[in-house]
């Protein structure tokens, strides 16, 4: 897989931004993600969205080539709850939380309304198979123009990037793992759609196989803990360890704050 280069030039420029730990995030609504969308395709532009939670800022910092294919991103929103209030409390206030199923979720409402082509790539093939049943019954408007499972190997990747190239999408959803799913939008999303957008696990919430935690658990930052009371025999340890070196970055990252002399 080829690794793209970051482009100074294309990061933090065109949208409010603030710094976290040195990732570029855009301070940025909901409702004003999906209008840049909405603009880009319209326009017939090009627009990787990035997506940072804690996990993923902690894993920036001991894999490269993971930090390079998020900082090649046009647009890195606020995946988790935990870096909205990260971002506070080191004085780089976002607006809001723009989780990554959420954004995908409204975008597919709006494609529904404006017939937007969109590819899902990503999952096994059952569970792919079921989101995009799930996609054509909620989102009829919806153009689906293909589907391809995210099992292929590095052999297989030129025939599938040539697939997506073909179907013209206006919308590339990638459910894989990282740093995978990173790599593969860094390298290729500006060639295949106007927009490319990663969503990690998405797809087996779509397809029934994952439930997504309740309201009040999102609105209060605690996903990861239902996701944890899900599967805790594999899960436990990745969120202890990932949670505790995160707050170990904020209050690094406080204290190293230059402080502000009494009058």
């Amino acid at each position: 897989m080829t690794t793209l280069a970051v482009n100074p030039e294309r990061v933090g420029t065109r949208w409010p931004t603030r710094y976290l730990f040195g990732v570029p995030i855009c301070a940025l609504t909901m409702d004003q993600v999906l209008s840049v969308v909405d603009e880009t395709i319209e326009n017939r532009g090009r627009l990787l969205i990035g997506a940072v939670n804690a996990a993923k800022l902690v894993n920036m910092r001991r894999n490269g080539p993971l930090r390079q294919a998020v900082l090649s991103a046009d647009l890195t929103i606020p995946d988790g709850a935990s870096v909205v209030w990260a971002s506070r409390v080191l004085k780089q206030p976002l607006p809001e939380r723009v989780a990554g199923i959420d954004l995908m979720m409204q975008m597919l409402e709006r494609g529904d309304q404006r017939g937007y082509r969109v590819y899902c790539l990503g999952a096994t093939t059952d569970v792919l198979e079921a989101a995009v049943a799930r996609i054509r019954a909620d989102y009829p408007g919806v153009v689906l123009v293909g589907h391809h499972h995210g099992y292929f190997s590095a052999h297989e990747e030129g025939q599938v990037v040539d697939k997506i190239r073909a179907a013209q999408p206006d919308i590339l959803l990638v459910a894989m793992s990282p740093p995978k799913k990173e790599q593969f939008l860094a390298c290729w999303s500006h060639e295949l759609a106007r927009v490319g957008h990663g969503v990690g696990g998405a797809f087996d919430i779509l397809a029934g196989q994952v439930a997504r935690a309740p309201e009040a658990w999102q609105r209060y930052g605690l996903e990861w803990l239902y996701r944890v009371k899900q599967e805790p025999g594999r899960l436990w340890r990745r969120y202890l360890v990932t949670n505790s070196i995160f707050l170990g970055m904020v209050a690094g990252a406080l204290a190293c704050r230059p402080r502000t002399p009494k009058a």
